[in-house]
């Protein structure tokens, strides 16, 4: 299960910019996951509540927000939502390139 390996991550992350702005606690992390990344949420979020513990995390909430996957054709230009890396333009039914819904990263924290 890569989830845990991704949240051991997040928690480093999140650790190590509490400690730098003098944080006792962490309240909230938020993350950003694209769809397209490969992340199964609910694991993810079992994986955070399980790994927080004896952190600076240890009561924090795991906020997500999630990305669409975007794909661009190189056809022709156009841009759409996609939820798979296999997927056709709308407009002239070329392959499209995957340009978003990959991405993984903590956007902010909540501390105290």
């Amino acid at each position: 299960m890569h989830e845990m390996t991704l949240v051991a991550g997040i928690l480093e992350i999140a650790e190590e910019r509490a400690r730098e702005a003098g944080a006792a606690r962490i309240n909230t992390v938020t993350v950003e996951i694209g769809r397209l990344a490969g992340v199964e949420l609910p694991s993810l979020i079992f994986c955070f509540e399980t790994a927080r513990l004896g952190t600076l995390a240890a009561g924090a909430e795991l906020a997500v927000r999630e990305l669409p996957g975007r794909g661009r054709c190189p056809a022709c230009g156009a841009e759409a939502e996609i939820d798979f890396y296999a997927a056709l333009c709308p407009a002239c039914d070329g392959c499209l390139e995957v340009v978003g819904g990959r991405e993984l990263r903590v956007v902010s924290l909540d501390v105290d």
